[in-house]
């Protein structure tokens, strides 16, 4: 970018017509503000609680190993209940088995329901499964095309069915471009699921009802977990280490998010952006819950931390160019974004220093944080991504 000359004066004409975007304001309040943990004792006895549940679950993956069906609906459950983390190696073995010996699986007598599942459960997990016993390359002809009639078109008598219509309706949405039949299964499945009448005594109808709106493939982890908590208690046959394990799981997960949420909104409060740039949107919570969906595990607090206060700056400096700056004052805020230096600060606006200084502190942070990891390289690439939030053309 070229150098201009620094023309305007440090703050920003109070006379000047500006833009208005008339955002719905915060109304959150001070709700994340306060945190109250549980006793160190209560919560230390939780967290031997959840190793103690977690090794029962253990057990009974490694019982039912040999089970092909059992096994394949166990990690549907526990993936589904938000717990996959906890088991990543074990389900990550579990698959790989059942992937290298897909072709010599007798799966002829498979019903519908297992015969989806196995299907979807490698797809998630990054597998091109073979068609059938043909290997064929990524198409999923083969795996379906006995659930088909004569004439080329899905069995009438899979209807009945309404797990197995279930598995292959979430099945399909993991298909590739080209794969036909389960373009055909998607449109077959949803139209008779849809037709089904609601039930809200029926565990499996409610399931059916939030799949059309929302497939697994679409879902967010924690949302689904949260859901699917309470569908699943509903089934007679659920494993009641299982479900204890998720819900506790649940509760110190969401114990931790909050503890976080309200380290943030003091930061956050303490820049007082609310009041001394009130036309910038202040979205703080809704951006952790964004963040929570691409980072909700224990481990990666760091990174929701970061993204979160990168996504808070980019925001304020999204509104400063959208609804508030003037040409000359985005043109030398560009500008010291390209410097990244401190001393370019005096040469902005009022309400633009602000900014600005938040900005070179978070990145101070991050780079403090990448230093201790030995991995300060990755700071310039961030950098670099903000710069290109701030583009000035002429």
């Amino acid at each position: 970018m070229s150098s201009f000359p620094l023309s305007i004066t440090q703050k920003a004409d109070p006379k000047l017509a500006r833009n208005t975007a008339n955002f719905v304001p915060n109304f959150w309040g001070d709700c994340f503000l306060t945190y109250i943990p549980d006793d160190t004792v209560t919560h230390a006895c939780k967290e031997k609680e959840l190793e103690g549940l977690k090794e029962e679950v253990r057990n009974e993956l490694k019982a039912t190993a040999g089970k092909s069906s059992q096994l394949l609906n166990f990690i549907d459950s526990i993936q589904r209940l938000g717990l996959a983390y906890h088991f990543e190696r074990e389900i990550e073995d579990a698959l790989k088995v059942m992937y290298e010996t897909y072709n010599l699986v007798d799966d002829d007598n498979d019903d519908l329901a297992s015969a989806a599942l196995r299907f979807r459960l490698l797809r998630q997990e990054g597998y091109h499964i073979p068609s059938g016993k043909s290997f064929c390359p990524i198409f999923a002809a083969n795996v379906f095309k006995k659930f088909k009639d004569e004439e080329g078109n899905f069995k009438e008598s899979l209807v009945g069915d309404l797990p197995g219509m279930l598995a292959l309706y979430e099945a399909t949405h993991l298909m590739v471009h080209g794969e036909d039949i389960l373009d055909e299964a998607q449109a077959f499945t949803t139209a008779h699921l849809q037709s089904m009448a609601p039930d809200s005594d029926n565990p499996l109808k409610k399931q059916v009802i939030h799949a059309l709106e929302r497939p697994i493939r679409k879902s967010l982890i924690r949302v689904e977990a949260r859901h699917y908590i309470s569908i699943y208690q509903e089934y007679d046959s659920h494993n009641k280490s299982l479900l204890k394990l998720a819900k506790l799981d649940f509760n110190l997960l969401q114990s931790l998010h909050r503890k976080e949420l309200s380290e943030i909104t003091k930061w956050w409060k303490g820049l007082d952006f609310a009041t001394k740039l009130p036309f910038a949107r202040d979205r703080i919570v809704e951006g952790y819950f964004w963040v929570l969906g691409v980072y909700f595990e224990p481990q990666y607090f760091l990174a929701r931390r970061i993204l979160l206060k990168v996504f808070a700056m980019t925001s304020i400096i999204d509104d400063i160019y959208d609804t508030h700056g003037t040409f000359e004052e985005l043109k030398l805020f560009a500008e010291a974004i390209e410097r990244w230096d401190a001393s370019s600060i005096d040469q902005l606006p009022d309400y633009m220093k602000l900014c600005y200084q938040a900005l070179l502190d978070v990145f101070e942070e991050i780079e403090e944080e990448m230093t201790k990891q030995e991995k300060p390289y990755r700071v310039h690439y961030a950098k670099q991504a903000v710069w290109h939030q701030c583009p000035f053309f002429f």
